[in-house]
């Protein structure tokens, strides 16, 4: 018989793991189901290894220019791969465990392993890995937070080489001779500086004229300057169509583009090329739960599916794809299901942040999107070479930018390319949020020296944006 239960969470993310242990504290008997590693993309192929890593790659750096702040170190710099990846390893490990023990641990919380495919509006199947049923259930309310995967695009000869996503990446055990990646955004450029730092030939393959296409042309254009000049190499307007394996070198891949360009010889390939929602397979059509072309899950502003009693939450809602969206569907839904609250993803002013080095950090709307809104607004750009706090570091690289509604004075967006620009970042989030006027920030006194303090410098600068 099926088991029932108030509350089903499917999938233990960022948004999914707390709402399940506050849907237990509430007295609601909750169930929640895993198939694979608990704690979601972040902890186990997302935020927590690629982070380790940049952190490792940047020590690298740093000790490889360490005499230009008058430090001498004996010898060449190395990594050593195995004891990075350990490194990661071990935090990855730490993390999830502690998501397991958490929810397991939780009052009125009922794990169950498995996979979960809808069999009606509000019942489920947990399935193991061989396809058998292993429970049967059924509850009240049922939470969707199954995240999304790698998009691999289906180029010619893919069955005969190995390639790489985000997923495995970071698996390896030796260091790339020479990793191509296929992609010219977030992901690919993180890669790209992560394994040129760590000492790969590093080729990025971008189909368009230019990186980031979802940022300003300028920060594109800042952001490409610093990993050029580390030495990672760009290809614009290229199209890989087909890839094989090396005819005289074992493990190494040639890529073929549209273009009819010489084809690239590479040890590693990875595909940086989007995400898809982990939708295909949960049975939505048997609940009548409703996606779009993508496979994305469409919601309202409260995150509810177009079937009574089911939400979707986090990256497969196509409402946000980082973790800090995913967190936030959870207190959304969360304030308003147990706390009686109203709050909508729909009022969420989007900020998030490209963790190259210096990051890449962005709030609300780009200049871009300003200019094609239409209305009038100010403009105020500063080089990162202003601030004192930079310059002491040696790490100049980058701008500011800021815009203001040239009527209400509130701030429509910020972006920072700088060195600590994803944590200088928040001081225009909270103005935003708070809906303060830009001169509450203008006037504010920061702390010297900071990166954070040239904000209000910044909003000195102000002038119309023609």
């Amino acid at each position: 018989m099926p088991q029932h239960f108030d509350a089903v969470v499917i999938g233990t993310g960022q948004g999914g793991s707390p709402l399940a242990v506050r849907l237990g504290q509430s007295g609601r008997k909750t169930a929640v189901i895993e198939r694979g590693a608990f704690g979601g993309t972040c902890v186990n192929v997302g935020c927590t290894p690629t982070k380790s890593y940049v952190a490792s790659a940047r020590a690298a750096h740093v000790a490889r220019h360490a005499g230009d702040l008058g430090v001498q170190i004996g010898g060449a710099i190395s990594v050593d791969l195995p004891a990075v990846k350990a490194r990661k390893d071990r935090i990855i490990g730490e993390s999830r465990d502690g998501v397991e023990k958490w929810l397991r641990g939780a009052d009125n919380v009922t794990v169950f392993n498995g996979h979960a495919r809808f069999t009606g509006p509000h019942s489920l199947s947990v399935s193991a890995p061989d396809g058998s049923v292993l429970q049967e259930l059924s509850a009240d309310e049922i939470f969707i937070n199954t995240g999304t995967r790698a998009v691999v695009p289906p180029l010619e000869g893919l069955e005969r080489i190995r390639y790489y996503t985000n997923s495995n990446l970071l698996e390896l055990t030796e260091l790339p001779a020479h990793l191509a990646i296929v992609g010219g955004s977030y992901i690919a450029l993180e890669f790209a500086q992560i394994f040129r730092r760590f000492g790969s030939e590093v080729t990025v393959l971008v189909r368009g004229d230019r990186l980031l296409t979802r940022e300003d042309a300028d920060f594109a254009r800042s952001v490409q300057t610093v990993l050029a000049r580390e030495g990672v190499e760009f290809r614009f307007n290229v199209q890989p169509s087909r890839v094989e394996p090396h005819p005289h070198h074992e493990g190494r891949v040639c890529i073929g583009f549209e273009q009819n360009l010489p084809a690239l010889e590479a040890s590693h390939l990875l595909f940086a090329t989007g995400r898809e929602p982990n939708t295909d397979d949960l049975g939505l059509a048997a609940a009548g739960i409703a996606t779009d072309r993508h496979g994305t899950i469409p919601v309202d502003g409260q995150l509810r599916t177009n079937v009574p009693g089911v939400w979707a939450i986090g990256d497969v809602n196509g409402r946000g794809a980082f973790t800090h969206t995913s967190y936030d569907d959870f207190q959304i839904v969360a304030a308003n299901l147990l706390d009686g609250g109203s709050r909508t993803v729909d009022t969420r002013i989007m900020a998030y942040a490209v963790f190259v080095d210096p990051p890449l950090a962005r709030v609300g709307m780009s200049e871009a999107e300003v200019r094609k809104d239409g209305r009038e607004a100010l403009i105020a750009t500063m080089p990162m070479s202003r601030v004192g706090r930079a310059r002491e570091r040696g790490e100049t690289d980058g701008f500011m930018k800021a815009l203001v509604d040239a009527h209400t004075k509130q701030i429509l967006g910020a972006a920072i390319h700088g060195v600590e620009g994803d944590e200088a970042i928040h001081t225009f989030i909270d103005i935003m949020t708070a809906g303060a006027p830009y001169p509450t920030l203008q006037f504010a006194m920061h702390i010297h020296p900071t990166i954070s303090e040239l904000v209000p410098t910044l909003l000195d600068r102000l002038e119309p944006l023609k």
